[in-house]
């Protein structure tokens, strides 16, 4: 390992290890070794993701597969315990929310800011980058982010899912006075309601249909909650200006297109199918704006501003804890516990 300091960090760590689609398990691996811009995180929380629990499940989501045995987990924090030769010495002790990609810096879409397109990106859980679902994880020094002491591990792991709310306000433009639609009342959904009252819109409707996620949602800050098998339409009164999926379902992406005003735009960021069948002749009358989000760039300054200041909440997301040995039920504790919003790893 080549740092500058160190709190007495093993060469070894237990890490829960998806050896294939299905089945994780503990095991010892040797402690990432750091370069000479890195960092060494003594990992505090991580968040259980939905994308962890489709590799977990299906082995790939899109052209991403699963070759090799792979650690999940990418929403996540802790303290820095070693650097690397050209990282200060004086960062190690230092809480840090973890942005968990590590981009070439040099490509066209890192020179343009668009970094989270980098061809050649390594993300946290993404094959075939270990993730942080272990007692240790390395990442560049610039992308591990102080956090206020007063904010805690788990609202500090939660950041990720939280810029990915941020993510996805910026690129659907949301601005004072807005009316915006958003499918699926998951913690991103609810981060996406909770980021969009803080942009300024003025209506916020969810839909979702599980009653206890609906009153979350409004606790979060949603204007209304509608059941979308209730019959009761989301869609009532004006098109809306935005439509967010966060649920990946094709129905509710139909339906929510089908809601958005001339000139809207609609943001799908829930991860479904593949091919969904779209109402293109209607995206073309009304000039509709349709794109995705593929994660997130240069969010994490605004997500910890957002949460330090107390505008956003994200430990009251948290309703399961696990430890390493029990990484599998905390990542089926979502489809086993309708009562489930936000499960975290403390390794």
């Amino acid at each position: 390992m080549t740092e500058a300091g160190t709190i007495q960090t093993p060469r070894t760590m237990r890490a829960s290890v998806l050896v294939r689609p299905g089945t994780v398990e503990v095991q010892d691996v040797q402690v990432p070794v750091l370069n000479s811009h890195q960092v060494l995180v003594k990992i505090s929380a991580v968040g259980v993701c939905g994308s962890d629990t489709h590799f977990f499940q299906e082995g790939h989501i899109g052209d991403m597969v699963v070759k090799e045995p792979l650690i999940l987990g990418h929403e996540s924090a802790g303290t820095i315990v070693a650097v690397g030769a050209d990282v200060p010495a004086d960062r190690i002790g230092e809480r840090v929310s973890i942005e968990p990609q590590k981009p070439c810096r040099v490509c066209e879409y890192c020179k343009s800011g668009q970094y989270n397109l980098c061809p050649q990106i390594e993300f946290y859980a993404a094959p075939p980058i270990h993730g942080a679902f272990a007692e240790y994880a390395a990442i560049e020094a610039d992308f591990a982010y102080p956090v206020p002491d007063h904010v805690s591990d788990e609202a500090a792991a939660l950041m990720e899912p939280l810029s990915v709310a941020i993510a996805t306000c910026r690129k659907a433009a949301v601005r004072p006075g807005a009316r915006v639609l958003i499918a699926g009342a998951g913690p991103i959904g609810v981060l996406v309601a909770k980021v969009a009252g803080i942009y300024g819109a003025a209506e916020i409707v969810v839909s979702d249909p599980a009653p206890h996620r609906r009153e979350f949602a409004v606790e979060a800050g949603a204007t209304r909650a509608v059941d979308p098998m209730s019959g009761e339409p989301a869609t009532a009164g004006p098109l809306f200006d935005v439509f967010v999926d966060a649920s990946g379902a094709p129905a509710a992406i139909q339906a929510g297109i089908r809601a958005v005003k001339p000139g809207g735009r609609v943001v799908l960021v829930g991860m479904g199918a593949d091919d969904v069948m779209l109402p293109v002749s209607l995206i073309q009358n009304r000039e509709i704006e349709l794109t995705g989000i593929f994660r997130y760039t240069n969010t994490w300054p605004m997500a910890i501003n957002l949460v330090a200041s107390g505008l956003v909440d994200l430990d009251s997301l948290v309703t399961h804890r696990f430890g390493l040995d029990n990484v599998e039920k905390a990542l089926l504790t979502g489809s086993t516990d309708p009562h489930a919003i936000k499960s975290v790893i403390l390794p």
